[in-house]
């Protein structure tokens, strides 16, 4: 028997606690525990081996463990996300079976946390499997939507008759399989899609070699392999379209607009290269809007607002001239239009979104749950320009106005979009200094649910949470959230230092705001960094959804909140109330 020297002992023990407390909190197989258990009392290893490869199978457990919390995670997201018809369609035909049980809990419970599902299933189907029922019930749910994909055609309909096509030529239907591709081919042709094109092509190739080249000249066969070259070309010239795009877009965030000739120069390369792309490209609808999404945010970085708003609307006429490039429900479109949106929201040029806001107000399509996402987009982009100028009470008014079309119908809205509405709520109450109603609107569960860290407005909704208690005086939760944060950000490598400013601030005994001394300190230390912020373009993408530096001013300077937010608009210097 090995000797344990008690350092060795000790760690063994917290290795088995936590290794049967994890199998058990998610029914691993009993065999885990037994090889801890085995594993003891071999006399053929050393005490520092033993403990070595107990650790390294801890490891491997955890991985595992891990990977099925993140599946729940992903599960619970994807229900919460879908729409009410597809809800519907999901349902239909299905009897009371485990999976379908675990979706209801899903759909009644909202977001909540992998653990407290797991332990709401349980209780109601104590004999079932957890993981095994919510991997069946994930994998359910994406044949489901896709199968409703297949039906609308565009894309998902191309590669299912891909699909089809395959399995046609499998059973020997040589002659249908050979139709179907053609008819592929015409399609992808005509919606300029040249990814499946090149695909349905090379597949035809090949049953046809298979078939040895039946009724195919020599010359028929060389046009084939043109339009495979061409399709190449295309996809080619769409890649590298792309790439410039997403380099520019990079280059914005990461690097901030343009500031300097230098700065401006420094683009050259990108601009040229894509100047000569679009020459030698088709005129093809893809490569115009690409061409136009390149030009706009260029513009945008340069500072040239009326070219870039003058590209925007070319960009809009483009896809109104082109209805048969929209998807069914038009989801592209309707993101364009969003961008569009968003970006003239960053460079505050409010007067001109009223025009694409209208754009949107045009599309119509049958589908409900499609209405409802463009009335809460449309409510969105007219609720954004009061709440950047803190005029509370218009967006208070504005927020009744959409109650039946937007506020009532949430459960037919996605997650994302939900936490934006449900934070553009809170903050018009904050505003009107109704805590109460704004820790009321703030979805409690988003905030404290972290399956859905990866949302960008995660962390600004993380923040006005924290102001609201603060506003509350509920001090030892502010303390509590503080310490919380500070270690989420922490372990990564860029942080917004809005974020530490914000933390700082909220941590400070409160009668350091009221006394008049400790104030004017507190404002000759913080104003500066607040400038600094207010500059750097990485900062803007939090600051763009709430600026919390005008949050900030207001408690430094002692001023209404709608007051340094309007000052922030017009670059006014805040001016503090001395008393």
């Amino acid at each position: 028997m090995v000797v344990w020297n008690s350092h060795y002992c000790h760690q063994l023990g917290c290795l088995k606690i936590m290794l049967v407390s994890y199998v058990n909190s998610l029914n691993f197989h009993q065999n885990y525990i037994f090889f801890i258990y085995r594993l003891s009392f071999t006399p053929k290893k050393t005490a520092k081996t033993h403990l070595l490869e107990i650790r390294k199978k801890f490891r491997t457990i955890a991985k595992n463990i891990l990977t099925i919390m993140k599946q729940s995670d992903s599960l619970i997201l994807l229900v919460n996300s879908l729409s009410k018809s597809e809800k519907r369609i999901f349902r239909m035909n299905r009897k009371d079976t485990d999976y379908v049980a675990l979706f209801d809990i899903i759909e009644k419970a909202g977001i909540i946390s992998s653990q407290e599902l797991k332990s709401k299933y349980e209780h109601k189907r104590e004999n079932s499997n957890f993981n095994v029922t919510a991997a069946y019930l994930y994998k359910t749910l994406l044949d489901s939507l896709l199968s409703l994909r297949e039906n609308q055609g565009g894309y998902y309909g191309l590669l299912n008759k891909i699909m089809k096509a395959s399995i046609l030529f499998e059973k020997s239907l040589f002659a249908d399989a050979l139709d179907l591709l053609e008819k592929i081919k015409k399609e992808a042709t005509l919606y300029e899609n040249y990814t499946v094109l090149l695909y349905a092509s090379r597949m035809e190739l090949e049953y046809l070699l298979f078939l040895n080249f039946p009724e195919i000249s020599e010359a028929k066969l060389i046009q084939k392999h043109f339009l495979i070259s061409e399709s190449l070309k295309n996809i080619r010239i769409e890649n590298e379209q792309s790439s410039l795009y997403e380099l520019l877009k990079h280059r914005m965030i990461y690097k901030g607009n343009v500031r300097s000739q230098k700065q401006k120069e420094a683009l050259n390369d990108l601009v040229f290269a894509e100047m000569s792309l679009t020459s030698s490209s088709k005129d093809s609808f893809d490569a115009r809007k690409r061409h136009q999404l390149f030009q706009s945010n260029y513009l945008i970085n340069i500072g040239d607002k009326e070219s870039a708003l003058q590209s925007f609307r070319e960009l809009n006429r483009l896809f109104e001239n082109n209805p048969q490039f929209w998807a069914d429900p038009p989801f592209y479109y309707v993101a364009v239009l969003e961008g569009i949106l968003d970006n003239l929201r960053s460079i505050k040029n409010y007067s001109e979104m009223p025009y694409f806001i209208e754009r949107l107000r045009k599309i119509k399509h049958h589908s409900a749950g499609f209405q409802v996402h463009l009335a809460a987009l449309i409510f969105l982009y007219e609720l954004y320009p009061l709440l950047d100028r803190g005029d509370f009470a218009a967006a208070k008014k504005l927020s009744e106005k959409y109650n039946d079309k937007v506020l009532s119908k949430m459960d037919q809205i996605n997650l994302l979009r939900q936490i934006e509405i449900s934070l553009c709520m809170a903050l018009i109450h904050i505003g009107l200094r109704d805590y109460k109603r704004a820790q009321k609107m703030l979805i409690n569960e988003i905030v404290h649910n972290s399956s859905i860290q990866t949302f960008p407005l995660y962390r600004t909704a993380r923040l006005v949470n924290l102001i609201i208690h603060y506003e509350l005086d509920n001090m030892e939760y502010v303390s509590t959230e503080c310490r919380s944060i500070k270690r989420e950000i922490s372990k990564h490598e860029k942080v917004y230092r809005s974020e530490r400013v914000m933390i700082s601030l909220l941590k400070k005994n409160k009668s350091e705001l009221i006394n008049r001394s400790s104030r004017e300190k507190l404002q000759h230390k913080i104003e500066p960094e607040l400038r600094d912020i207010r500059k750097d373009m990485f900062e803007n993408q939090l600051l763009k959804s709430f600026d919390f530096t005008a949050w900030i001013e207001s408690k430094i300077y002692r001023i209404p909140l709608s007051e340094a937010l309007k000052n922030r608009l017009v670059n006014i210097p805040t001016q503090s109330v001395l008393v």
